[in-house]
């Protein structure tokens, strides 16, 4: 349930306009919601600042289509990743507000306007093919009110191209950088910054990067201070941690 919602039922039960029964059944379904196969954490909000997300993967269309609507009707906005065309159609067909994004596999819904905060997430990728991880991330750090600047395709194999956006980037409160191969990346950007680094492999490259384990080593081996990592094509994690970094400005 969204905070303003619930702060606006007591203050109902204060002024009178709302009984004590009253209340106590639009409360009922708090802490969470037994939906049989998920138990929906409505405290979320109230605990994190944010409300839960939906990890689509494995779910069915019917599955993720009934914790959404549980979400709407508690009106919170709704995020949700690893995201089939099947499953968001078949949410679409419900709630004409959800979007999607192909090439994260997101879907968002907007119930309540976001807040934009003054904080600056920059979302920097590698290369091309790093940008599908990182619209994850910037997805979520947009989800959650940040002002996000992406900044794709400036990896070690033509350093130059970093160096010109070195003034923007330095303007942020936190910075994701996704890179494949060997991960390099984030060590450089480390190097060049005063704000922390969420570094994130991704699962791009030929065989001696086994899917993104040689990035995640490289990532954690870096010698650059400041640097954090999180799992291989973990999008969706380095947003949420570089928007909580950046939601304390």
């Amino acid at each position: 349930m969204h905070p303003d919602k619930l702060r606006s039922i007591v203050n109902a039960v204060a002024k009178g306009s709302m009984s004590v029964d009253e209340a106590m059944s639009a409360l009922k379904s708090l802490p969470y919601e037994d939906l049989g196969f998920a138990k929906l954490d409505h405290h979320r909000h109230l605990r994190r600042g944010f409300p839960e997300v939906i990890f689509c993967e494995n779910k069915t269309p019917h599955q993720i289509t009934a914790i959404v609507s549980k979400m709407v009707e508690s009106e919170c906005n709704v995020l949700a990743t690893r995201v089939s065309p099947e499953a968001f159609e078949s949410v679409h067909a419900l709630h004409k507000k959800a979007t999607y994004n192909p090439g994260a596999r997101t879907m968002t819904i907007i119930v309540r306007p976001v807040k934009r905060l003054t904080g600056r997430v920059a979302i920097i990728t590698a290369g091309t093919s790093d940008i599908p991880v990182a619209e994850e991330a910037a997805v979520t750090s947009e989800m959650m009110g940040c002002r996000v600047r992406r900044i794709y395709d400036v990896g070690v194999a033509g350093i130059h191209r970093l160096f010109d956006q070195k003034d923007e980037i330095s303007k942020s409160d936190s910075i994701v950088v996704a890179a494949g191969m060997e991960g390099a990346l984030a060590s450089v950007v480390g190097g060049l910054v005063e704000c922390p680094i969420i570094a994130v492999p991704t699962s791009v490259g030929y065989g001696a990067s086994f899917r993104g384990l040689a990035a995640l080593l490289g990532m954690l081996n870096t010698c650059s201070p400041g640097v954090c990592v999180v799992n291989i094509d973990n999008g969706f994690g380095a947003g949420y941690v570089a928007s909580l970094i950046a939601r304390r400005k």
